[in-house]
């Protein structure tokens, strides 16, 4: 029998290439999105479309009802500069989102669900890196918060529960159909600017590092993660860290772009936004050891076909 799968934020930038990958190895997808960020246009092909937040009760009665055996949770309040701004928001979103996507999957008999988490705010700054997933924990945002409290949520619904949970610890996900108006996507940022030969604006000195990782390679994790043996244990137990274990400097990051569009413009800096971390990359091999998943694209590879999906969308 074709096992069902829910997919929230599904029209999303990386929610969407995840469905995408349900798709292909023969899973029923239904995607879940309230359009508030994503697109109708990024549902894939043969995938049930549900329009509807993530907070709504008829969410939560959909996966009681829906006979899915996996749910994937990336529908999240995912600006940091906004969770600072309005926390309040950011909690009922990700952690009032959360806990109704749960109860939903507890009354549904759902098997497992996959959270998206992330690497970068969960562990914060420190000098030890790549971060493992045992790594201390010290979140500086309500945003990092709300995924750290989530891991919580989530073992302590496979302790009294008995639900499957895993989660992923994404470190910088760039590639096709990321939005370059939001927070984290710089490179679609860059890109965007190099089509209309504007200068490149770097926030800082540009020696600041990130772990960026292929959103095609993100993907292949969250499949791997569905179905993987997962071991007991507290939150890091069932955490994987998604990322090159790399550190590529934003001006590393920039010079990368223009390489692959073959252009010139000016790069100019801006005073640093505070409270920016100025060094982060995670650890991927416990994911290589137990999911069986490697970052395969290189970070020019994966340049190139994102500059080259933006040139297609102009």
């Amino acid at each position: 029998m074709t096992e069902r799968v829910l997919v929230t934020g599904g029209a999303g930038f990386i929610g969407s290439h995840v469905a995408d990958r349900y798709i292909d190895a023969g899973f029923a997808v239904t995607v879940l999105d309230d359009l508030s960020t994503g697109r109708r246009r990024n549902v894939p092909e043969g995938a049930e479309f549900v329009e509807r937040a993530v907070t709504d009760p008829a969410t939560r009665a959909l996966i009681a009802e829906g006979g899915f055996s996996i749910v994937n949770h990336h529908a999240a309040q995912i600006d940091v500069r906004v969770s600072v701004t309005d926390p309040m928001r950011d909690e009922q979103i990700n952690i009032g989102g959360l806990l109704n996507v749960l109860e939903g999957a507890r009354a549904g008999k759902v098997r497992r669900v996959v959270f998206a988490s992330s690497g970068g705010v969960v562990y914060g700054e420190s000098d030890d890196l790549p971060h493992r997933e045992g790594a201390p924990k010290f979140p500086v945002s309500p945003y990092g918060v709300s995924k750290l409290s989530s891991e919580y949520y989530l073992n302590c619904y496979r302790l009294l529960f008995h639900l499957e949970t895993v989660s992923l610890r994404y470190a910088n996900v760039y590639g096709p159909r990321q939005n370059p108006h939001g927070e984290a996507g710089v490179v679609a940022i860059f890109g965007s600017r190099l089509i209309d030969q504007k200068p490149i604006t770097i926030y800082g000195d540009g020696t600041q590092t990130r772990d960026y990782v292929f959103v095609g390679d993100v993907a292949y994790a969250n499949l791997l993660a569905s179905t993987a043996e997962l071991l007991e244990g507290d939150i890091d137990a069932s955490a994987f860290n998604v990322g090159t274990g790399v550190e590529t400097s934003v001006n590393e990051l920039a010079q990368g772009m223009l390489d692959v569009a073959g252009a010139e413009v000016p790069i100019q800096h801006q005073d640093a936004r505070p409270g920016e971390l100025q060094r982060s990359a995670v650890d991927p091999a416990k994911s290589q050891r137990q999911l069986g998943w490697s970052p395969g694209t290189s970070l020019h590879d994966g340049l190139k076909i994102t500059y080259d999906w933006i040139t297609g969308q102009q």
